[in-house]
């Protein structure tokens, strides 16, 4: 049984309110998935678009280079294919054509079986008043469990 990685993009929920979540299988090489399973995996700037055939792909995830590799190796920053249902793709590709909507990777995964996933959510930039609101709550969270220990 693999060990269980979770790696998650905790400035997306921040910066973004967040309106709809789905799970993505990922298109990776061998070394990729060797380094995702290393727990080497970094969110900053990345996000999802659709090209011009309507798939959705994911740039700016940056998967370290495996150090057994040798001339197999992977570029850290490529661009790389999600999966997903032509239902699902077709119904956020509408959503994003409305103004203010993003695709923002929230974290990565293995599954029981090994295979690497994605959770990827349907988001609205947050304002600042917003983002206070935020860490005013977790503040407010924060200080209810230190009472209640």
């Amino acid at each position: 049984m693999p060990e269980k990685v979770y790696i998650k993009n905790r400035p997306a929920t921040f910066e973004y309110a967040i309106e709809d979540r789905l799970e993505a299988g990922i298109v990776l090489t061998g070394s990729e998935i060797k380094s995702v399973r290393n727990g080497k995996v970094s969110f900053n700037d990345s996000y999802c678009f659709f090209n011009d055939d309507g798939e959705l792909w994911i740039k700016s995830l940056h998967i370290a280079e495996y150090v057994n590799a040798g001339y197999a190796g992977h570029l850290p920053t490529r661009e790389r294919k999600l999966l997903l249902k032509k239902k699902e793709l077709a119904k956020w590709h509408s959503k994003i054509r409305e103004k203010g909507f993003t695709i923002v990777p929230l974290s990565m995964y293995l599954n029981d079986n090994g295979i690497a996933k994605m959770e990827i959510g349907l988001g609205k930039g947050k304002k600042v008043h917003d983002k206070r609101e935020s860490i005013k709550s977790r503040d407010v969270e924060r200080e209810m469990k230190r009472y209640i220990k």
